[in-house]
């Protein structure tokens, strides 16, 4: 049932990952399970799953889209001054 909330949670409202975790007073490594789940599942539905890459403040190197977690260096300039990522539900288009 908690997967149904979170999407509920990020329907149109952009979340940092942290912050997520924070609100819904749940574990950083379980929220990061959950959103993988999510980002799976949605793929067949009426939602897209939408993620901002994480990006280095330093350098502006954009992480893979894949990585759900906030790194902790930049592989290009070895800066931790990194932007998480953000991520959020969108309905999708009726085409």
């Amino acid at each position: 049932m908690f997967r149904r909330e979170l999407i509920a949670v990020l329907l149109n409202n952009p979340w940092r990952i942290s912050e997520l975790a924070r609100e819904l007073r749940v574990p950083m490594r379980e929220i990061l399970d959950d959103l993988r789940h999510v980002a799976r599942s949605l793929k067949k539905s009426e939602y897209i799953f939408q993620m901002v890459s994480a990006t280095c403040h330093h350098c502006g190197f954009a992480f893979s889209p894949d990585k759900i977690a906030r790194p902790g260096k930049c592989p290009q300039c070895r800066s931790t001054w990194i932007d998480e990522p953000v991520v959020q539900v969108l309905r999708r288009q009726a085409s």
